[in-house]
């Protein structure tokens, strides 16, 4: 599984109404290309959103409290793009952030980008169906519509300084 979006409270709908079904779409198949089996997937993020022209705000500030540091990762025409994929359990942080932007009126809508990977000991069902219950259980200190996108981004790939070609031999990739 690639990714998944849970939208709710009318979040896809407000995405579309701005024309960004399509962008949103390409942005995630975009950064799911990008980051899957990476180890250090913080610079790559910021430089997918770069691409896709989501951190290109000379008129936008990604500011979410004016006077701190605190930023989006993203936003385009009112639409927020907030994310962690270390731990699912961002989505409280996430959340929370996204909804001081929109009660500030400086989003309409936001998308969630978490990890869908979750302890195998979980007993809380799947990665969607915990998303789905918790949105529904922080209402109504979170109101807004919003949408989650949860990555499997799989394992990084770490090497030890060799390449392993059709046939499984190592081959060295320096001259040392």
């Amino acid at each position: 599984m690639p990714f998944e979006v849970i939208h709710f409270r009318g979040s896809d709908e407000i995405i579309k109404e701005k024309n960004l079904d399509r962008d949103v779409q390409v942005t995630l198949e975009y950064i799911d290309d990008v980051l899957f089996e990476t180890l250090y997937r913080r610079e790559l993020f910021r430089q997918a959103l770069e691409e896709m022209q989501w951190r290109e705000n000379g008129n936008v500030d990604l500011k979410i409290l004016d006077g701190r540091r605190y930023m989006y990762k993203g936003i385009k025409r009112g639409v927020a793009l907030e994310g962690n994929f270390s731990a699912y359990e961002y989505i409280l942080e996430g959340l929370f952030r996204l909804q001081v932007g929109f009660d500030q009126g400086k989003i309409e809508t936001g998308i969630l980008m978490l990890t869908a990977l979750r302890s195998e000991k979980s007993s809380y069902g799947t990665s969607r169906e915990l998303a789905e219950a918790e949105v529904e259980l922080l209402y109504p200190t979170i109101s807004m519509p919003v949408s989650i996108a949860l990555f499997d981004l799989g394992t990084p790939i770490i090497s030890n300084g060799t390449e392993e070609d059709n046939d499984g031999t190592s081959i060295p990739t320096d001259d040392r």
